[in-house]
Parts: C-alpha cells; structure tokens; sequence
C-alpha cells in the first residue's frame, strides 16, 4: 500500500508534456479540475475522459502508474460512494429497512466517484510530468500578481514544493521502519482496534522524529546557502514561453468553451 503513493513523484520522461512550460501545466490543470465541476452529464464527462486520455498519452507516463495512485483513496471512495446511493432523496428503486436506493442517488454517487477519480487523475499527472523546482517556479511566477497585497508568493510555493518533495520521501522512511518492527517481531495485523492504534505508537514516534530531523538538515543547508526569501532572487533557467505553450492555451481555450456549452444547451 505504501508504494502506491505516488502523489509528488517525479517520473522523468522525454515527452510533449514534460517539455511544456510549469505555468501551463498548472493553469490546465486548473482548468480540468473546474470543468470537472462544471460538467453534469454524461456527454460533460465523455470530452473530460477524452482529455484526460490525450493527455496521459502524451506524457508517456505508464497508465498503471498513474491508477497506483487512487489505491490509498478507494476506501473514502467506496465510503463517498455507499452514503450517495443509500442517503440521497428521490425516485425509490430499492428499500430495506432505513435505506433507499433512489435514480437520483445512483446518479449522484455515479458522477461523484468519476469526478473524484479524474480529480486525482489530473492532479497527479502534472506532479508526475514537472519537477518540484519547475513547479515552484511556475507557482511564483504565475501567482506573482499577489505580491501586491503582500502575499509571501515565494515562500507559500516554495512550502508547497517542499511538502510535495517530502511525501515520497516519508513515506519510503515509514517503509523502512514499519520493516524494521516487524523484524523485531512486531505484528501490525493482530489484535483489537485499540491494540493495533497502539501498534502505531512505535511507528510514528520514529516518522516525527525522522521528518523533524530531515527538516531542520533541510533549514541548515538553505542557510548554509544563504537562502534569505524571494526578493531579488535570479533564475538558473528562467521561464519562457515557447510555441507549444500558446497552443496548448488555445487547446485549453476551447475544451473549457465546449465545457461550458455542453451545460448551458444540453
């Protein structure tokens, strides 16, 4: 289960995708997560499926890593699923005791699980085709408008960069000591409820203190570089624009248009 968390990794591949420019990315992300929302039909969802498709194809990504990552969330999506179909109010189809299965919640539940799985989907695949410099990067730059107000842009995407960075990380450390236990004779699988919680205290105690001590290595080397924040900060590899981004803008431009007018006319 922990190797298929693949949320913040990195896969290096030499595709269209991973040569676009972190800006795009995030903006066409941004922009299939709100057509997800905007989307209420089966048609809606037919072009988000042919964009999602096209997209994954061009990344060279393996398909099989990508759907690694919905493992950790199927049981909230089983749980999201069960409370949608048994819950939701309309046309009954089935009735036992408290519970009602109605078209309406059949309905609900049926796009919800879609629209959480291509969630997941999308978001992934930006992390997995642009690195997390490139994705700081893109961030600062594409929220640098907000310094205006004051907004830390630098550091709320250097933050995040880092915490992205540091999921693999921890969780290949939590790996390691869950092993660790075990070879000591540890069984995480046995026992009551409140015995396997505390199971988990010879588990965590060494991920905090691991994640701490990571952390403040982490501190000492940005000092040691004399990291001081954003301001007048210069790029090894500015941001630029090139052709491919303007047509992926354009691409962008029109899935959200054909969005738009599948749910107002049908």
């Amino acid at each position: 289960m922990l190797r298929d968390i693949t949320i913040g990794q990195y896969y290096p591949s030499d595709s269209s995708l991973h040569r676009f420019d972190p800006r795009t990315k995030i903006l066409g992300t941004m922009i299939f997560v709100l057509s997800l929302f905007l989307g209420k039909s089966m048609i809606a969802y037919g072009f988000a499926t042919i964009f999602l498709v096209s997209a994954i194809k061009i990344s060279k990504v393996p398909f099989s890593f990508i759907v690694k990552g919905l493992k950790p969330i199927f049981i909230l999506l089983i749980f999201s699923v069960t409370i949608n179909v048994l819950f939701t109010p309309g046309e009954p189809i089935f009735s036992w005791w408290i519970f009602t299965i109605t078209k309406q919640g059949i309905s609900l539940a049926f796009f919800l699980a879609i629209r959480l799985i291509y969630l997941i989907l999308g978001s992934s695949l930006m992390t997995f085709t642009t690195t997390p410099t490139a994705l700081t990067d893109g961030l600062e730059r594409l929220f640098g408008f907000l310094k205006i107000i004051k907004v830390p842009v630098h550091e709320i995407a250097m933050m995040m960069a880092i915490a992205l960075r540091f999921i693999p990380i921890l969780t290949e450390e939590l790996e390691k000591i869950m092993k660790a236990q075990a070879a000591r004779g540890a069984d995480f699988n046995r026992g009551t409820l409140k015995e396997k919680m505390q199971g988990l205290i010879p588990i965590m105690v060494p991920l905090f203190v691991s994640a701490i001590r990571r952390s403040n290595d982490l501190a000492m080397a940005m000092e040691a570089r004399c990291y001081h924040g954003g301001d007048g900060r210069t790029k090894m590899k500015p941001l630029v624009y090139q052709k491919r981004d303007y047509i992926a803008y354009v691409i962008l431009g029109i899935y959200l248009i054909v969005m738009i007018g599948v749910q107002i006319f049908l």
